[in-house]
């Protein structure tokens, strides 16, 4: 067996990188339960997720360009003119800024276990499991009133904490954004963009952190590789993203629930029958 992952693997990787990214089904898990079944039979490991991110992060970038733009003037208009400080996108755009910090400090606090033991298939598993069930639930109590414009501090903090959950593969950046969200009473569109718009610094930050860090050593997947796979998760994620938005706005998180519990008790299946490992 191989112990260097391909460029048809990468590109593989890359294509279910951009379907899974922005969806609440985790792209970490998939990326790391899919490792076993490539024919290398090997798993490409934290910094590969993280680089192959950048690619959906631009696929973000150019369809929220206007959103981004429009917090961005607003955000450094209020550095120099006090009397615009109370415009909605000002706050929003401190509140990106401030919920960007928990993932960021416990990223590099636990960067060593999450880049070794949280990988074990078993948690990831059960992390499919248990926080699908808790999006279902979010998605029926939830009130489902609340709009970005109307967004406060203590709940840029909630958002925050909660992105920072997916520093376990299984849990799901967008799912456990979006699932604080709802908990909140924020509507499913608001829940789902801010989640979009809450990833960018964090994921652009540990992608290029991962990029810097292993520039010139090599890993299990090639520089060259690995730069296909964050081209065609730019191309895939950008359709995905138009598609979730439709779907949320209609027939809200069910479907996502269902397939995380599916592929969830999947994998933990195939660990107990001895198919796959843990590690």
């Amino acid at each position: 067996m191989s112990s260097s992952v391909g460029w048809g693997e990468a590109a593989f990787l890359g294509l279910i990188q951009g379907l899974t990214e922005f969806l609440p089904v985790s792209s970490s898990a998939h990326l790391r339960i899919l490792g076993p079944f490539l024919p290398s039979g090997t798993d490409a490991g934290a910094a590969f997720t993280a680089i192959v991110q950048i690619g959906t992060e631009l696929a973000v970038l150019l369809y929220f360009r206007k959103d981004i733009y429009r917090i961005a003037a607003a955000w450094i208009t209020a550095l120099f003119n006090p009397a615009a400080r109370n415009d909605p996108d000002v706050r929003l755009g401190w509140l990106v800024i401030l919920g960007s910090f928990p993932i960021a400090i416990l990223g590099l606090l636990f960067q060593n276990a999450i880049e070794t033991y949280l990988r074990n298939l078993y948690i990831t598993a059960t992390m499919l499991i248990v926080f699908g069930l808790i999006l279902g639930l979010a998605d029926k109590v939830g009130k489902q009133t609340i709009t970005l414009d109307k967004m406060t501090w203590r709940d840029g903090i909630i958002f925050g904490f909660a992105q920072a959950m997916a520093l376990i593969p299984g849990v799901s950046r967008s799912g456990g954004t979006i699932t604080a969200g709802l908990l909140m009473g924020y509507t499913r569109e608001a829940a789902a963009r801010y989640s979009f718009l809450l990833a960018i610094p964090a994921v652009l930050a540990s992608g290029f952190y991962q990029l810097y860090k292993s520039w010139g050593v090599e890993g299990p997947v090639s520089h060259g590789a690995t730069a296909l796979a964050a081209g065609i998760s730019f191309v895939v994620g950008y359709g995905v993203i138009v598609v979730f938005l439709r779907i949320v706005s209609s027939k809200g998180y069910w479907p996502f629930v269902i397939y995380r519990v599916i592929l969830g008790v999947g994998v933990l299946a195939l660990l107990m029958l001895g198919i796959i490992a843990p590690h």
